[in-house]
């Protein structure tokens, strides 16, 4: 924990995680020093996730204000999300948030207040060191989070706590019930809280149906196999929902924009030797980093070593071993061999 936390806010949903790091803060620091905020970010409030927020908010002895960030979501979060599909890439909207409104808007908010920190529930570790904040992966190797914290600019992370980065996500409920506490919204959140049902094919084709144009599925070297029925539909290493016969099992392996055509091909073709990165956050300068580098490009994947090379704003991954293909406008995030994380940024094209 950083030594100079005069007083911290915890951004609460009514989730599990947030309200355990709200009860955690406020035994630590005293409900004195503890603000509660609830982001309204889709939706009019629920008057019963409220009345059940405020309950729980007393039973831990700290206030809670509601700040309304809707049109500020839309703006930075959501429309984005819509564009980046339109534009042929693969969004990574929860990684977006926590940079412009969970470390932005929310940190912003709670500065307002004369509040000197912000603490969420998210499983990453951070050292608050005299000459930077470093962002760790957390202990829980099946729940770490740096990967989605990873933009988020250092300047935020020194103002930031996370109180569960050493604990195990399977021992969240049973903490909260020690303590007497019961989650307004016990279930786990949905993927990408702003779309429903995470059918994010419907949410974007009802803001621009125009996307739903058909083109042709093709083989690297032309040959036609079917028609698809939306370019937003598709992302690369994907296998399922490509809706084409062949001889052998195909993956999708790119999108041709200009001819509104879907690239597909065997299993052979879809990995990569790596990627251009822009949009970069540097968290470690890059003359501190060390020889051997990890990198990963997706959530889901381990971090594999990496040679990574930061020039002209952007960084070139090359992984010592061929990898999934990347997508481009999902994360990609370098780490040292201790979980450490150096840099994290927004996938521009695959490199052969």
């Amino acid at each position: 924990m950083p030594r100079n936390v005069d007083s911290v806010a915890v951004a609460v949903s009514g989730g599990r995680d947030s309200l355990l790091a709200l009860a955690l803060l406020a035994e630590q620091y005293g409900p004195d020093r503890v603000l509660a905020i609830h982001g309204l970010f889709i939706r009019e409030a629920d008057p019963r996730l409220l009345a059940d927020l405020k309950r729980v908010c007393r039973d831990v002895g700290v206030s809670l204000v509601v700040a309304d960030l809707r049109e500020r979501f839309e703006r930075l979060v959501i429309q984005p999300f819509v564009a980046d599909y339109a534009a042929g890439r693969t969004p990574n909207p929860c990684a977006i948030c926590n940079r412009e409104v969970k470390f932005g808007l929310l940190l912003e908010e709670a500065h307002t207040r004369g509040v000197s920190h912000i603490a969420t529930g998210h499983y990453a570790r951070l050292e608050h060191c005299p000459q930077r904040t470093a962002l760790f992966r957390g202990t829980d190797p099946t729940k770490d989070q740096s990967y989605f914290l990873s933009l988020v600019p250092e300047e935020s992370l020194a103002c930031a706590l996370f109180p569960l980065g050493e604990r195990f996500k399977a021992d969240t409920l049973s903490a909260l019930e020690a303590r007497g506490l019961t989650p307004p919204a016990p279930q786990e959140s949905q993927e990408v809280c702003f779309v429903p049902d995470d059918d994010y094919i419907s949410f974007i084709e009802a803001r621009r149906p125009e996307l739903c144009d058909t083109g042709p599925i093709e083989l690297a070297d032309g040959t036609r196999l079917g028609v698809h029925g939306g370019l937003h539909r598709f992302t690369p290493g994907q296998r399922r929902g490509i809706g084409v016969a062949y001889t052998e099992p195909l993956y999708v392996l790119g999108k041709d924009m200009a001819r509104n055509a879907l690239i597909v091909g065997p299993k052979e073709l879809t990995t990569s030797r790596g990627c251009t990165v822009g949009e970069v956050n540097l968290l470690v300068p890059p003359d501190e980093w060390p020889d051997e580098c990890f990198a990963k490009t997706r959530y889901r994947q381990q971090a594999a070593p990496a040679r990574v090379a930061f020039q002209d704003g952007r960084l070139d991954i090359e992984f010592l071993e061929p990898r999934s293909l990347p997508a481009a406008g999902q994360v990609a995030a370098v780490y040292d061999a201790l979980g450490r994380v150096l840099a994290g940024g927004i996938i521009q094209e695959e490199t052969s």
